[in-house]
């Protein structure tokens, strides 16, 4: 007990003495050592390193996860050490939605069975997400958690002990200028200025040595910034796949739509009594919407005509893109991800192949003519790397 109480007490006057110490230099009255300025720079680049971490993970956990109760519950199971519960992501509850509908309306209805296909292209949309979600989690979130929760907190550890190193050295340094100055008025005997050199010996080794680890540990900031650089291109990577991947559902949701259109033009309004309302629409609205047509894959011999039917539908439309998409010739290009053509019209690529493409007026800003050797049809852009 008597140990502990003098422990204690020891601990305590030293605490007061740093203390004192820190005081007197702030207000200026008391000498500072400075650090090495290599050192000094470490620590601001590590500050700064920690600062901007905590700033993109937080923007990246808004990113991925907007609603805030749902970071909130992933952060206490992470706490807890326990496995998160899976979520339905947006799209997927809203495609699940659709589909209940349509179980309501009418599977057979044409809105229900338009329902049912968007319900189901939300689902894929959703599971898209969820591999984003997974994958940046993984790849990306946990790296810079990592860091913070891992290397940091040692730096900033040894950090402390550097600054209370550096705190004993002063005290010793201005004990034993008082020495001197009372030596040399002959009121302190050598031995406690002796003791003086001897205890600033001590802390001035102590110092040093906590000093050198600390720069070690803070040059190790290179090393994370190249963990971090990996990480982050696996993130940019994910975002691609994923938005490469809904661009893709989404190309593939407007033809089936359009098939609905086509159905539906073929057939007259009054084959179907389940929708007299359609008898109020105005002649635009009763128009059924044409969909990407094919037509010019028997080749660019009458373009004019292509415009000219179009042109009577959708004129603002037609301009843009002819401002977009002037006629080209042709032009080589790269493919990025393989392909599987949906219809007679496009055509299937091959990841790495080169392949000659050009457009014409009037077509979908998203789509090229592709060709092949003897093959020939529409490409989508987004697959595609144009080379000059």
């Amino acid at each position: 007990m008597d140990f502990n109480v003098k422990k204690l007490a020891s601990g305590a006057g030293v605490f007061f003495t740093r203390a004192v110490q820190f005081t007197e230099e702030k207000l200026g009255q008391a000498e500072k050592t400075e650090l090495d300025p290599h050192l000094e720079n470490l620590i601001t680049r590590a500050d700064c390193t920690k600062n901007w971490t905590e700033k993109i993970l937080r923007q990246t956990e808004v990113l991925l996860q907007p609603n805030p109760s749902a970071r909130i519950e992933e952060f206490i199971y992470d706490k807890l050490d326990k496995k998160l519960p899976s979520r339905t992501t947006n799209p997927e509850l809203l495609g699940q939605y659709m589909l209940e509908a349509a179980k309501e309306f009418g599977p057979g209805t044409p809105y229900g069975s338009t329902l049912i296909t968007v319900g189901e292209y939300q689902k894929r949309l959703g599971g898209a997400e969820r591999e984003l979600l997974q994958t940046s989690a993984a790849g990306f979130l946990t790296p810079l958690r990592n860091f913070l929760e891992g290397d940091w907190r040692t730096i900033s550890k040894e950090r402390r002990l550097l600054e209370n190193r550096r705190l004993d050295l002063d005290i010793c340094k201005a004990r034993l200028k008082k020495g001197k100055l009372a030596e040399a008025k002959a009121a302190l005997l050598s031995e406690e200025v002796d003791k003086a050199e001897h205890e600033l010996r001590v802390a001035q080794t102590e110092f040093d040595r906590q000093a050198e680890v600390t720069r070690l540990l803070l040059e190790g900031i290179s090393s994370t910034h190249l963990n971090h650089l990996r990480c982050l291109q696996d993130f940019a990577e994910a975002q691609a796949t994923y938005y490469a991947q809904c661009h893709h559902y989404m190309q593939d949701l407007q033809r089936e739509l359009n098939k609905f259109d086509s159905a539906g033009c073929g057939s007259t309004q009054s084959d179907d009594p389940a929708s007299p309302l359609l008898t109020n629409l105005s002649p635009t609205a009763a128009v059924c919407p044409n969909p990407v047509s094919s037509a010019f894959l028997s080749g660019p011999s009458s373009p004019g005509a292509t415009v000219s039917s179009q042109s009577s539908q959708r004129p603002s439309t037609l301009a843009m893109e002819q401002t977009q998409l002037p006629v080209t010739g042709t032009r080589k290009a790269k493919v990025l991800y393989d392909y599987d053509a949906h219809d007679v019209s496009e055509l299937s690529l091959l990841a790495d192949e080169l392949i000659t493409v050009y457009t014409v007026p009037g077509m979908d800003p998203d789509w090229l003519i592709g060709e092949r050797g003897n093959q020939k049809g529409k490409v989508p852009v987004t697959y595609l790397e144009l080379l000059s």
